[in-house]
This record gives structure tokens, sequence and C-alpha cells, in this order.
């Protein structure tokens, strides 16, 4: 075994947005920095990579973001609504129903603008999603809407090129293709881990060690063991590399679990895709999002969930699930072709799309192999059911319900101008909910709840914000808060 020591005073494990957060935090104090990489370059950046970029954070509204965002001449006629750390924290509470750690919640809420604003001095770019949380009006003016506004220029792929150049310049050291395979302690310390690489076993040491590899969602075995019998047929939407070793490895030396374990942030895949697991060309495009519009049948032709519950950025994470829970993991994303216009550019129209289209909904049905008299009936009753003295407004929660079972409390739009389209969808899971225990800092606590010295972690590998769902872009508000936290004291 090579053996490493004194050469580094920090070890980073993980190479996405957490991560180098983390190691940017560190560098700038004058640490010496080592972040491992799992990844080859090819397949490097974990799950950051495969992300629209989507980044929530406090605000008061455009001239609050103008100056850290990328200039854009349609920013003279776009709204961008204030996002208060009350109402980013009575998010995370609805969605989680109540189970979110209240004390990293404060953390998040309070400082993920600040986190943007520091990652963006040192050269990571952002922007307003126009074409993700925005809609044109008929005057020519933006609304965004949902809470949620501002994301990475390039999306997930120019997040990690702008790190690894921001790494670069801070003289942080990245080395590609490691595996971390455990933890080195020493009289109570965690004081380096040790690897497997391409030249063999190596012990690496250092100071302290954040951890910022990811939960277990690419390992089939511990979902169903976990979060319960199907989830060991979800499609990886992210790395493959996010088995839950490192998190094994924190236990082996007696981290505590912290948060939900038992739950995913699960979305609605693209289920005919040839390439739809860990697809580093399409990456987050193989979501399907835009499901607030239409309809979602099952195999049955039957609707299951109420697809207008609430804005899709409070919903998404959680219909995977729900979709995994039909008949044979699978369901289909019902629309028109007065609403086709109005869907995601940049998800329903690439190449390689599973999408199917008729001139009417029984040819639709035979196309997607469900009874063609039960869909006709679930759109008859839908369309029949709508409340039309209300107008449709997709920038607002407008109350146009549909009153069927279940029902569709926003945005019910008849069904009833061919062609018609459906997109087949199954579960994609992006990553689980329960990771270690730490304090607000990322200060790992052990089984007996003490401080666990030397050891950090941040990302997804830190439990408790999340549970059972999750609002829209937090994931890397949270990454790069706790990371640049858990920095600053390694």
């Amino acid at each position: 075994m090579q053996n490493t020591s004194d050469e580094y005073d920090v070890i980073v494990v993980g190479g996405g947005n957490a991560g180098f957060s983390a190691a940017h935090a560190a560098a700038t104090r004058g640490r010496r920095v080592l972040l491992l990489e799992k990844g080859l370059p090819d397949m490097a950046g974990g799950n950051s990579f495969y992300t629209a970029g989507a980044t929530r954070i406090n605000h008061n509204g455009l001239d609050d973001v103008r100056d850290f965002v990328e200039p854009d001449e349609r920013q003279a006629r776009t709204v961008v609504p204030p996002y208060s750390p009350e109402e980013y924290a009575a998010d995370l509470a609805k969605v989680t129903q109540g189970r979110n750690d209240p004390a990293l919640t404060d953390v998040l809420v309070h400082e993920s603008q600040a986190a943007v604003r520091w990652l963006q001095s040192l050269g990571v770019r952002y922007r307003l999603m126009y074409e993700r949380q925005a809609y044109e009006r008929a005057d020519g003016s933006y609304l965004f809407w949902g809470g949620l506004h501002v994301g990475n220029v390039d999306g997930g792929e120019g997040l990690i090129r702008d790190h690894t150049a921001v790494a670069e310049r801070l003289g942080t050291t990245v080395r590609y293709g490691v595996s971390v395979t455990g933890l080195v302690t020493e009289g109570g310390r965690v004081v380096g881990v040790t690897a497997e690489t391409a030249d063999g076993t190596e012990e690496l040491r250092a100071e302290s060690v954040v951890l910022a590899a990811g939960g277990f969602e690419s390992n089939p075995e511990w979902r169903k063991q976990y979060l319960g019998d199907g989830w060991e047929n979800a499609i990886v939407r992210g790395t493959p590399y996010n088995t839950g070793a490192v998190l094994q490895a924190a236990l082996d030396v007696g981290a505590a679990r912290g948060g939900d374990w038992g739950s995913a942030h699960s979305v609605q895949w693209d289920a005919e895709c040839e390439e739809n697991e860990s697809n580093r060309v399409l990456t987050n495009r193989l979501t399907r999002q835009s499901y607030p519009l239409g309809i979602i049948v099952n195999n049955e032709g039957r609707r299951f969930l109420d697809e207008g519950a609430d804005f899709r950025n409070y919903t998404y994470a959680k219909y995977g699930k729900v979709i995994l829970q039909q008949p044979g993991s699978i369901a289909y994303q019902i629309f028109d072709a007065t609403l086709r216009p109005m869907l995601r550019t940049e998800e329903y129209d690439m190449p390689g799309i599973g999408v199917h289209v008729a001139d009417s909904i029984e040819e639709l049905a035979a196309s997607i192999h469900v009874d063609p008299v039960r869909l006709a009936t679930t759109i008859t009753e839908f369309n029949d059911s709508i409340d039309r003295s209300l107008p449709f407004d997709p920038t607002v929660k407008d109350g146009r319900a549909a009153h069927v079972d279940p029902p569709k409390s926003n945005w019910a739009s008849p069904l009833e101008t061919g062609p018609f389209y459906a997109y087949p969808v199954t579960c994609g899971i992006t990553f689980t909910f329960g990771g270690l225990k730490a304090t607000t800092d990322g200060q790992v606590i052990d089984t007996n709840g003490d401080i666990m010295p030397g050891l950090l972690v941040c990302g997804e590998m830190l439990g408790g914000l999340f549970s059972g769902n999750y609002p829209g872009g937090s994931g890397l508000a949270a990454g790069m808060v706790f990371g640049r936290r858990a920095g600053q004291i390694a």
C-alpha cells in the first residue's frame, strides 16, 4: 500500500458541486486541498453534471440578482418575484411535510444567495432560466414563477466546467479515477482515506476529510433494502458511481445516519429513449416536466394523480415514485395540439424521444397499447368536468380545475384538438435523501451524539434537509452552502 501523508491539509471525496464548493472554500483559506473523483475526466462531476443547473436562492427580485447573472436583453421586460427566506423555509416544510431539519433549513434559506454570489465571484457563471421557469405573456413580457429563477450557464455541464477551472486556478489537486474504500482513523480522529486507483491501493492522509460522494441511488440492492420493493427497477438519471460505498465507509467508523433513508428524489423520465440511463449527452433533457399542462394516465388508461396540484417545482421530485407504483411502472403524459407548443423545447423536441402521435384518441390508445374505450372515457370525463369560467394561465396557480377523481386543481385544459400526443414516462431516480448526521457546519456526528474530529460532510451525503419530496433547485443550493461551510473549517 502506497502511503501519502503531510502533503495535503484537506481531502475532499467527490467532484460534484458540493465537493468543489468545499474545496474552493478550503483553498481560499490557504489550505492544501486534494479532491478525489471516482470518475475519469469523461465521467466526472457526479450528479451535478446531469442537472439543468437550477439553483433555488433567497432574493428580493430582479434588481437583487441582476449583478451576478449574465446580461440578457429580455430583462427589460421581465418580472422576477422576490423569494424571501421565509417563503423558502415554508416551501421546504410544505413539500417535506415538516420533516426537514430546522437548523439546516435556516442556514440554507439565509445563505443560498451569498453562496451563489461567492461562487460567481470565483468564476462560476449564472443566468436567469427563461426557458424553464418563465412564460412569455401576450404583451411580450416574461413572468418567472415557482420560486426558482437562477441557474448555471450551460446547465450542469457548464457548472462542472466552471468549478474545475476555479479549482485549477486556486491550486487544488484533482485526481480522477480514485475510488475511496475506507476512512483512516487514529486516536478517535479521521486522518485520511484508503483508495483504489489504476495503480493499486493507496492511503492518503490529511488534517480533515470532507465527504461529498453522494447517496446510494446507483445501488439497486440498497434501493430495494431502504426504499422498498420495486425501486431496484428505477432508472438512474445521473452518475453510476453513487453506490453508497463512501456512506458505508463512514458508517463503519461510527458515523450516525441522518435524514430519511426511506425516500428519494425521483422524476418522470423518458421510458422509451434507447439510452435513458446516465446519459451524459442528453443529461437532464430526458425528464418530462411539462406535465402540469396535460394529464397523466397509466397503462390502464386511468389518471392517478393531480397533475396541477402545485407548480412543477414542488411536485416533480415525488411523482417518479408514484409512477413506479403503477402497473408496469409506466405512465403516459397526454397533450393535444393546443397544448403541444407550450411544452419545454429542451425536453420534448429532441432526437430519439419517446413519443406517440395520432389524429384521434382511439388511435393514440392503440399506439401505446392502452384500452381505447377506457382512455376515451377518461378524457371525456376530464374534459366535461373542467371549470371553463376561469382563464387558463400557467404563470399562476389559476384555480382552473377539473372536478374528477383524482381532481386536477390548476391548469385544466380540455384535450379535444388533434393531433394528440403521448409521452411514455417511468421513474428516474436522482438521489437518495438519507445520509449522515451532521452539524450545520458539516461536522459529522457519531452514534453517541458526539462530533467526529476530522470528518465533515456536504451535498447529497448530508441527511436531514429533504424527505419524501423536494423543492426544485434546492439540491445545488444546499451543496454550495454546506460545501462552503465545511470548507471554511476543514
